[in-house]
């Protein structure tokens, strides 16, 4: 289809536009379940009228999805499009109904069928694309910009098992494949007829400053496009996602001769690139496994990107008016040297003419301080898998230092911002890569992009200060808070309306109603509500009871050493000892509740999983506790878990190292829905901070200055332990066995982790002051209403924290891009 096929009058044909009074609905459920499921409804199960529902409800987001295509490009507006190896969308179902606004009638509908659609929307399966904050943050990205109506298209994988689901087994994590495709996905379309090349290998021959890719391995990269809608807008966007395809299905020869595993081999082979996310990379296969996923995705968008705007574009000078391409953290940087290798070896620009193009752009959001988080590929697996890519870099590598001599810079300089690292074995710097080549570099909260220009770029911050700034973070409402918590937004929109779906702002309007009794008790209320919600869900499901009475200490997230779970299960351990050594003592009650993934093959965030279950098997079946402690680690966290267990959270839990956490969503997620905070001054934490005022937080800990003086000044983990008694205790039960009774030696590691290895994120040099901030949420939970208050005030300062806002910024400061008429 060419751009006169998509404005042309021609083009126009009769259709009927689904309609939205309840009966056109029921007919078009009824219809779907038969002649697009294929079922008589006296046979259809659950999941049929799961999908009829679906099919039906994505009819009414078809028509304007096309409107919004067709006007792209007849006000030929700049698209943005974000390239993120993560995009963790959660449900569908409820999101879309949330949307259009149909929730009620689609429920009656459903209903008059006799069909219960809080039951069936159950089963749908979480989109397995992504795995913690980036990925989620990706999804509420696309969200906004559909709402805000900004052309963007969203570019990942289609992963065919996402990373894993987590199972746990006798208090270990296990990992098993993640169906999430079996009963299919109606939410998606395939397009068999958007198929892209991608190489691999081979080598490349220079003629006449003339390059030439060869002999290279092929898989192609197909399309599947799930429609994205704005909330209360036509406007729809788009994100493509890519899956992996052999280019030849079977070997007929080798399967007529009887070797059937060779027949196919080749096919199984090409195709393992886009079946799981996050690869085990602990051995070689899988780390070359992650480098083709990330230029197998970064290839089919780049050249889908660039055959777009060639439909409309006789060359490429409008190209940054026309495109800009968000690199989502460093695993899409791969796009920088494929956009050039597609300009200059198949369009033949020259080279100074593709760099700028590039430059004009690219921009890059960096999402960590570490060092060892910062991508880095060997140059002797890079130069083997992605030869022609290799060179390129090499070649922008030495234009830039060659301009940085010229300029006289010193050979120590050089040497630290080179693209490639040549300490021992030589690396390409990824990060360093996204630099150079985009005209911004954003930071996501405040902190961390101050830190960011001071520590991991400040040489280039150096040379180029104006390229450097701060998007902090942000989430959408609409998914939760709308969608997760419908008794807080019930009440919401009984004290001040509507409007803060679109307009998070207008929840300030709560600070002037703190006076009135009746909002604390409505908020009480709903949080009881919510709570009770995931009390019986942890119930049915694993057979353990939450008293609701309790507060709900809620730490969920992906499990690392710098967020710092462990700190948390120190406290939870001073707690039982403490109930142990006075059972009598009026002890204030608490459900602690953990959950996260831990990767693969990061043994001591295993480890830590297996702690906290081994400890809350001790804790859950002490009859000297009773209820005034219980633990649980829920498994297998996703989007849809979230939004039963943030909902109910009384105390959130953001404690990572200061200066570790690039900016937190979760931290956000929890303070909307009502939850005080108690956190270090890291990532967005300062800013909620700001917002909700130092009487309705719990800070505690180091600060970032504090903790490199504390490391500079050469930290004895030991003097820390020796100070603290209650500490020391806590840890000798974890060295002795005390959870792990059939293997006392379980948890050694982690005792000599903390005390004799260094404690890295200075754990114990931030206990005490962790435990007097949890004395103090204990004694403010004592009195109810005066917690309501703080969390009133908590909701009411989350304005700032849309992603409504973020992606404004982004599209007026960063893409220089529009709202789209539709």
């Amino acid at each position: 289809m060419n751009f006169s096929d998509l404005t042309s009058p021609q083009a126009t044909f009769p259709f009927d536009s689904p309609k939205r009074d309840l009966e056109s609905l029921k007919r078009a459920i009824a219809n779907k379940l038969m002649f697009s499921v294929g079922k008589d409804p006296q046979a259809a199960s659950a999941q049929d009228w799961l999908n009829a529902a679906a099919y039906a409800v994505r009819d009414q987001l078809i028509e304007r999805w096309m409107k919004t295509t067709r006007a792209q490009y007849a006000q030929d507006s700049k698209r943005v499009y974000y390239l993120s190896m993560e995009f963790l969308v959660g449900r569908t179902f409820g999101n879309a109904l949330l949307a259009l606004g149909l929730r009620a009638r689609v429920q009656q509908a459903l209903l008059d069928f006799g069909v219960d659609m809080a039951a069936i929307s159950e089963l749908e399966p979480d989109a397995a694309l992504g795995n913690g904050g980036l990925g989620r943050l990706a999804a509420c990205f696309l969200d906004a910009m559909a709402t805000l109506n900004i052309a963007g298209y969203g570019y990942g994988i289609r992963y065919d098992y996402g990373m894993f689901r987590q199972t746990i087994v006798d208090g270990r994590q296990v990992e098993v494949p993640d169906y999430w495709l079996t009963q299919g996905n109606p939410w998606e379309f395939a397009r068999p007829e958007v198929v892209y090349r991608v190489q691999f290998g081979g080598h490349v021959l220079e003629e006449q400053g003339k390059c030439q890719w060869v002999s290279a391995h092929e898989v192609q990269a197909m399309a599947y496009d799930t429609i994205i809608p704005g909330y209360d807008t036509q406007a729809t966007n788009t994100l493509r996602l890519w899956s992996a395809k052999a280019t030849h299905e079977i070997d007929l020869g080798a399967f007529n001769r009887g070797n059937y595993l060779a027949a196919v081999e080749s096919k199984n082979h090409s195709e393992n690139v886009s079946r799981v996310l996050y690869p085990d990379d602990s051995t070689p296969a899988g780390r070359e496994l992650r480098l083709h996923q990330e230029y197998f995705f970064v290839s089919a968008s780049v050249q889908d990107l660039l055959r777009r705007y060639l439909q409309t574009h006789t060359d490429f000078k409008e190209l940054p008016a026309k495109v800009s391409i968000h690199l989502n953290d460093t695993h899409p940087v791969l796009a920088i040297p494929e956009l050039m290798r597609l300009l200059l070896d198949e369009h033949a620009l020259p080279w100074d003419q593709a760099w700028t193009l590039c430059q004009g752009v690219f921009s890059y959001t960096n999402h960590t301080l570490m060092h060892e988080a910062l991508e880095t590929w060997p140059v002797e697996m890079f130069g083997r898998i992605l030869p022609r890519h290799l060179k390129i870099i090499f070649d922008i590598n030495a234009r830039f230092l060659g301009d940085l001599t010229a300029q006289g810079a010193e050979p120590e300089l050089l040497q630290r911002v080179s693209l490639v690292d040549e300490q021992g074995e030589r690396r390409v710097r990824m990060a360093y890569l996204a630099v150079v080549a985009s005209h911004s570099i954003n930071g996501v909260s405040a902190l961390h992009s101050a830190l960011m220009q001071q520590s991991i770029f400040s040489e280039f911050a150096q040379l180029w200060p104006a390229r450097f700034n701060n998007k902090t973070n942000g989430i959408t409402p609409r998914r939760w808070l709308a969608q997760a918590n419908p008794a807080l937004a019930g009440v919401l929109d009984k004290y001040i309306g509507t409007g803060w779906r679109r307009d998070l702002t207008q929840l300030g309007g709560l600070a002037p109603l703190a006076h009135k009794p009746a909002l604390i008790k409505a908020l009480q209320d709903a949080k009881r509500t919510n709570k009770q919600r995931l009390a019986d869900w942890v119930q049915t499901n694993m057979g353990l009871q939450l008293p609701v009475n309790s507060m709900f200490d809620v730490q969920v997230k992906r499990i690392h050493e710098y967020k710092r779970q462990l700190l948390n299960v120190l406290h939870v351990i001073a707690r039982y000892q403490r109930i142990l050594r006075d059972p009598q003592a009026d002890v204030l009650p608490r459900v602690i509740v953990f959950a996260g993934k831990a990767a693969s093959a990061y043994h001591m965030a295993k480890l830590i999983i297996q702690l906290i279950n081994d400890l809350a098997t001790t804790v859950n079946n002490d009859a000297r506790v009773g209820d005034k402690l219980k633990i649980v680690f829920i498994p297998n966290y996703s989007v849809s878990l979230a939004e039963r267990i943030i909902p109910a959270a009384d105390l959130s839990e953001q404690i990572s190292t200061a200066g570790t956490e690039a900016s937190g969503t979760g931290n956000m997620k929890l303070a909307l829905n009502g939850a005080l905070t108690i956190g270090t001054l890291d990532g967005a934490n300062v800013e909620i901070l700001d917002g909700v005022g130092e009487d309705n937080i719990f800070i505690f800990g180091l600060t970032t200055p504090e903790v490199a003086a504390t490391r500079a000044a050469g930290y004895q983990p030991r003097q820390a332990l020796d100070a603290c008694p209650e500490l020391e205790q806590v840890l000798l039960a974890i060295r002795d066995g005390v959870f792990s009774p059939t293997e006392p030696q379980r948890y050694q590691n982690i005792y000599d982790a903390l005390v004799d290895w260094g404690d890295h994120y200075l754990l114990l040099a931030d206990y005490p002051s962790y435990a007097a901030a949890q004395d103090a949420a204990d004694a403010a939970y004592r009195n109810p209403d005066a917690w309501a208050l703080k969390t009133l005030h908590n909701i009411a300062a989350m304005g700032p924290f849309s992603a409504d806002r973020t992606i404004e910024q982004y599209a007026r400061e960063i893409w220089k891009t529009k709202p789209l008429t539709v």
